[in-house]
């Protein structure tokens, strides 16, 4: 029986704070906003054992479907959180966009050409969907707790004390005020974030003048699941139009409107009706299923981390939505977060591993500010010159394939290669492909003990050996000796001609088969090559050969962030009390 989450309410409960036999207690991780990055935040921080509350102001999940377009990244990251497949087999699956100007095709583009992925280059899914999939596996979570109505209205930090520095948060309920004291806060609460203000904190960036419509239509259409963009439609002259497809038979269109547009009379049924006709022909038939009108901004913070307060999502960065970019930056800003938040409060890492959450994402967000600000001054041309400029290209990009590589109608999400990442451990030997120190990890089809597989569901969840080939027992012995300050899983891809099973693996690790080469061939692998991969599925280092004394150092700057040998004193217990664990 199919759910309708947008008509979902989540009932106020009185929390254990708030009972007068309560004595006072540090909660590990705090997460204020229960959208699709706090939800992911907080899911992905319980995984790893460190008890989570999840506040929000309100009891409901998103209205509307405002964030659509999940970008295979992100996919990845919600199947190690537990519910990728439902994403995908609820959702729309597209690889293919099409760009139009006028009335006539110009070219089209597939952005997953090459074959043997396990998910395709995008779904779209509503948000409600994907907030009630999120929330339905936060549920399942015995150290995840989930209050609803709950409203941060005051917050205070204190200093280093005994248990380390913390949070004081002031949450109103229905019942009236309550203290929360937190070792660490994640705000994860959208745009307008109230921590944001209540810190005195800004961001700052560009706001566009420009308006646009928003129009979910329900009908039954015999267009492809595909991404259409029109420049200069003879339906909408002069502007720009978008054509997504979603489930339920719902499709979004987009509608350039202009500055001078009134957003309140261009909401109207009178108003939106008519265009739609004109998109769709005088005779379709179709319902109005949500319909809003919004301008944007591209901006962000200027620090993602305040002590130990985090930003992430929309509170800590905003772009334009062409490209795709804002919910997905978020579920990244999200798997990127938690594992170190994890790590520093198991004694693994200091607190200093969660500056470079700060460093990681905001060169993320500044890479994919920069990439919105464009495709917005190309859909959109502020001067003359530049619409004469843009004109020019899509006049040229029908015959002439450079002129494609200029058109911007949204370049799309990809995730952010932290090349200059301090996590990073730089390559000494000669590798080419895209998967350099600080690029998230390319999956590939495999074999398991379990039959058909594949690679990224052997790697993530804590830092892994991926090795290629069949290494001998002197090789394999190196990597279960290494000493460093978290346990290292070994995987071993074995190559294409290699015996399916393998009888003689070594004990303790994973052994894939890679039955066409594929994974070789995306981690331009020879027998012998070693990755060290993140709990966040990105490359820390790569060798050709195994290296004792190079992957202890590699993990070790890896989870040290300092780069410091591996005698380097932790804080022990850093804020995970008996209590809180509890």
């Amino acid at each position: 029986m199919s759910i309708d989450y947008q008509s979902l309410m989540f009932d106020y409960q009185v929390c254990v704070e708030q009972k007068p036999e309560h004595a006072p207690r540090l909660h590990p991780v705090v997460v204020v906003g229960a959208g699709p990055v706090g939800l992911a935040t907080a899911i992905d921080v319980a995984q790893y054992g460190v008890p989570v509350v999840l506040l929000d102001d309100d009891c409901t999940l998103s209205n509307g479907s405002r964030a659509i377009c999940f970008a295979k990244r992100t996919l990845d990251i919600f199947d190690r959180l537990g519910c990728g497949e439902r994403m995908v087999d609820k959702g729309v699956r597209w690889n293919v966009g099409k760009v139009f100007v006028r009335d006539e095709q110009v070219y089209s583009f597939d952005l997953l050409p090459d074959a043997g992925h396990r998910r395709p280059a995008f779904i779209n899914l509503q948000q409600y969907y994907v907030e009630g999939y999120l929330l339905e596996r936060a549920r399942e979570l015995p150290n995840l707790e989930i209050r609803w109505k709950n409203r941060v209205t005051g917050i205070s930090q204190s200093e280093q004390g005994a248990e380390g520095a913390g949070v004081v948060l002031t949450v109103d309920t229905p019942d009236g005020p309550y203290t929360l004291q937190a070792r660490y806060v994640v705000a994860a609460d959208g745009a307008r974030s109230q921590l944001r203000r209540l810190l005195g904190l800004e961001s700052k960036g560009r706001t566009f003048k420009d308006r646009f419509l928003i129009a979910d239509v329900k009908m039954e259409a015999g267009f492809p699941a595909e991404r259409w963009f029109w420049f200069d439609p003879p339906f909408h002259p002069n502007q720009s139009v978008l054509l997504h497809r979603q489930p339920d038979d719902v499709w979004r269109i987009d509608f350039q409107l202009g500055w001078d547009a009134d957003p309140e009379l261009e909401k109207t049924p009178e108003r939106v009706i008519p265009r739609v006709r004109a998109l769709l022909g005088q005779d379709a038939k179709f319902t109005l299923e949500w319909v809003s009108v919004y301008t944007f901004s591209c901006l962000r913070m200027d620090s993602f981390r305040h002590g130990n307060v985090l930003f992430a999502g929309d509170s800590a960065h905003g772009v334009s939505p062409f490209g795709a970019r804002g919910a997905n930056s978020g579920v990244q800003d999200a798997e990127n977060l938690a594992w170190k938040l994890a790590f520093v409060l198991r004694s693994h890492a200091p607190d200093s591993l969660l500056d470079t959450y700060a460093s990681e994402r905001e060169y993320a967000a500044d890479e994919n500010i920069r990439n919105s600000t464009r495709a917005t001054d190309f859909i959109t041309p502020k001067s003359p010159v530049s619409r004469v400029f843009r004109d020019a290209v899509l006049s040229l990009s029908k015959q002439h394939p450079f002129a494609r590589g200029l058109v911007n109608s949204g370049r799309l999400s990809v995730p952010a290669a932290l090349a200059g990442s301090p996590l990073n451990t730089s390559d000494v030997e000669t590798f080419s492909g895209a998967m350099v120190p600080g690029a998230a990890c390319l999956d590939a089809p495999v074999v398991s003990a379990q039959g058909s597989d594949w690679l990224l569901s052997h790697l993530g969840g804590q830092f892994t050996a991926l090795a290629f080939g069949a290494l001998d027992a002197d090789a394999v012995s190196v990597l279960q000796a290494v000493h460093g300050p978290v346990p290292l899983r070994i995987v071993l891809v074995s190559a294409p001609d290699a015996p399916d099973s393998m009888p003689d693996a070594p004990a303790g690790t994973i052994v894939l088969h890679d039955t066409n080469g594929l994974a070789a061939q995306r981690y331009d692998a020879r027998p012998g090559t070693l990755y060290l991969i993140r709990p966040d599925q990105h490359v820390c280092a790569r060798w050709r050969s195994v290296n004792l004394p190079a992957v202890e150092q590699a993990l070790q700057r890896a989870c040290r962030a300092t780069g410091q040998s591996p005698s380097c004193e932790v804080p022990q217990d850093a804020g995970l009390t008996a209590a809180a664990l509890a």
